[in-house]
C-alpha cells in the first residue's frame, strides 16, 4: 500500500487530546487535486463538523494550481468528506458532547485517491501542554545520553 503524505498537523497533536482516529475521503475538484499533489495545502485553523448528515471540511486553504484557468477553485470552499452514513452519525452524537472536536491530522494519496485523517480531540489545558514538552524534552535528553554511550 503506497502512501504518499502531503500535509500533517503538527499543531493539532500539541494543543489536543487525541482519543481516536478516522479514515475519511475527500471531495475534490481537478484543480484541486493537481495542487495537493504538488503539497500546496494548509491545515491551521482547520476542522470538521457535521452538517444535515454529511461531514465537512472547513477552514483548510488549498492553493490555486498555478497552471489553473477560470474555472480554479475557490482555496478555502467547504468539503464534503466521504465516510459510511452510519459512521457520521456515530461521529456526529460524540461531537454533541461537550468539548470534542473533530480535527485533520494529516492529508496523504493512498492508491491514487486523497484521503484525510480525523482525529476526535479534546482541548488541551496549558498545563497539560507544559507537561507533553517536558515529557519530551526529557526522552531527547534520554536518547542522546543513550547515543553518547554506543560512540564511547
Amino acid at each position: 500500500m503506497s502512501e504518499k503524505i502531503v500535509v500533517q498537523n503538527k499543531r493539532a497533536r500539541h494543543d489536543y487530546h487525541v482519543l481516536e482516529t478516522h479514515e475519511a475521503g475527500i471531495e475534490l475538484r481537478g484543480t484541486e487535486v493537481k495542487s495537493l499533489r504538488e503539497g500546496h495545502m494548509i491545515l491551521k485553523d482547520s476542522y470538521a463538523d457535521v452538517t444535515s448528515g454529511e461531514l465537512f471540511l472547513r477552514g483548510a486553504h488549498i492553493s490555486p494550481y498555478e497552471q489553473g484557468n477560470i474555472y480554479n477553485h475557490e482555496p478555502e470552499r467547504p468539503r464534503r468528506l466521504l465516510m459510511h452514513k452510519r459512521e457520521i452519525v456515530r461521529i456526529g452524537a460524540q461531537l454533541a458532547e461537550k468539548g470534542l472536536t473533530l480535527v485533520p491530522l494529516k492529508v496523504y494519496f493512498k492508491e491514487g485517491r486523497a484521503k484525510i485523517e480525523l482525529g476526535l480531540c479534546r482541548g488541551k489545558h496549558t498545563v497539560d501542554k507544559r507537561d507533553t514538552l517536558r515529557e519530551r524534552a526529557v526522552m531527547r535528553e534520554a536518547n542522546r545520553d543513550l547515543k553518547d554511550r554506543r560512540t564511547t
